[in-house]
């Protein structure tokens, strides 16, 4: 019985987590990028999600936004969820490959869009300390 309730309770934080991340990345994708981000990132218009590890190695040089940290961590976990979901369901049952494509492209462009609200963040900070 205690086995049932803990695969239950687990299952209900795996969808809660999925539907988190998912309206994480539903919020960011109707921001554009700046040109800026976009050349550094060599991402065009739509992402990819080979992208990803590229955009979180960028994110890393930036100075971190206290309020968007467990929202990255979030994206950084569901993508890993997507790979893994990829690595072995998805070869299994081929319709899951197309989704986990599409999911792991909105996380690079979650990624790309938190990089650049770091930039405009420095800007600011950058600015702020000038004017001092």
């Amino acid at each position: 019985m205690a086995t049932l309730i803990f695969l239950l309770s687990a299952a209900a934080l795996l969808q809660f987590f999925i539907s988190y991340s998912r309206s994480l990345i539903a919020a960011s994708i109707k921001q554009p990028l700046s040109a800026e981000v976009r050349d550094v990132t060599g991402i065009p218009s739509t992402a990819a999600g080979e992208d990803f590890a590229r955009v979180i190695q960028l994110l890393d040089l930036c100075p971190e936004r206290p309020e968007e940290r467990g929202r990255l961590r979030a994206i950084n976990a569901y993508f890993g969820l997507l790979n893994f979901v990829s690595s072995t369901l998805a070869r299994v049952i081929p319709a899951l490959m197309s989704w986990t494509e599409m999911e792991r492209a909105q996380c690079a462009y979650f990624a790309a869009v938190t990089l650049d609200r770091r930039i405009a963040f420095s800007r600011d900070m950058l600015a702020q300390q000038s004017e001092v």
